[in-house]
């Protein structure tokens, strides 16, 4: 690990500033990412600005048909919060599922989401429950919002402050989990609105991505049954030592019909 300098902010104000004056500071909140990746000296910021004690960033509520989720809220907080667990228990279920104990601890919505790992949870849940990341200095539908791997819209001075979920009339997040670190080999987030279904894709690709087949076969006729039989292109999607991208286009199909029968259920 490089030499670095910890600053503990007490505002919004006091972050942004210190993000403009320094373009290599990182923001510090759970640190689940960005200090494993520091000691191995993957990533060398010059300065810590920890954000985990900013009241801007904590709370859950009701906002409207929306549910907003602030982006210091750590995994346990989401997946035991009433209010979740009563509007919008698919969201509860996924980060409860994410990592193991220790993780959901100290991890954060905005912290996982601003790095926009392949492999994690909440993109799935920010695409298919149609978020609104909304930050210091805007609100970024998800469509705009994740841009590939390991990248986002966000600007180098921006600082996500919440999320906002649309409450959909059912949903569920079904994944394959890797046995050693809980990462989704491939999770699918299915929701059904009023106006449509949305299948969201995590773990399979280079990023999370709606299965748009999926989710006119589920619009004519919402069943497991729907989607059987419905090819998934292996082109694109990942490949490792876990699980080539044929497997990984298995556990596509397999996901959203064991998301879809917990929508039923």
């Amino acid at each position: 690990m490089y030499d670095f300098t910890y600053q503990r902010v007490q505002t919004l104000a006091e972050t942004t500033a210190a993000l403009a004056a320094d373009p290599q500071a990182k923001l510090l909140a759970g640190g689940m990412t960005l200090l494993p990746s520091m000691k191995h000296r993957l990533a060398a910021p010059s300065r810590l600005l920890d954000i985990s004690k900013l009241p801007q960033l904590r709370g859950i509520q009701l906002a409207g048909d929306r549910l907003q989720v602030g982006a210091g809220m750590r995994h346990a907080d989401v997946a035991s919060d009433l209010t979740v667990r009563s509007k919008l228990p698919a969201l509860a279920v996924l980060a409860g599922s994410i990592g193991d104990p220790q993780v959901r601890a100290r991890g954060t919505l905005g912290g996982s989401i601003a790095n926009n790992d392949p492999a994690a949870d909440y993109p799935a849940a920010v695409l298919g429950l149609d978020g609104i990341v909304q930050t210091n200095l805007r609100d970024l539908p998800a469509a705009d919002f994740f841009q590939g791997v390991f990248t986002t819209a966000l600007s180098t001075d921006e600082v996500i402050t919440s999320v906002q979920f649309a409450i959909p009339h059912r949903a569920a997040y079904a994944k394959f989990a890797h046995p050693a670190s809980g990462y989704a080999m491939t999770g699918v987030l299915v929701a059904q609105y009023t106006g449509g279904i949305r299948v969201a894709v995590t773990g399979a690709g280079p990023g999370v991505f709606r299965w748009t087949q999926a989710e006119a076969a589920l619009a004519k006729h919402f069943s497991a049954s729907a989607i059987a039989g419905l090819p998934v292109p292996a082109d694109g999607l990942n490949g490792d030592m876990h699980a080539p991208p044929e497997y990984r286009a298995h556990l596509v199909s397999a996901m959203t019909a064991q998301a879809v029968a917990a929508c039923l259920a």
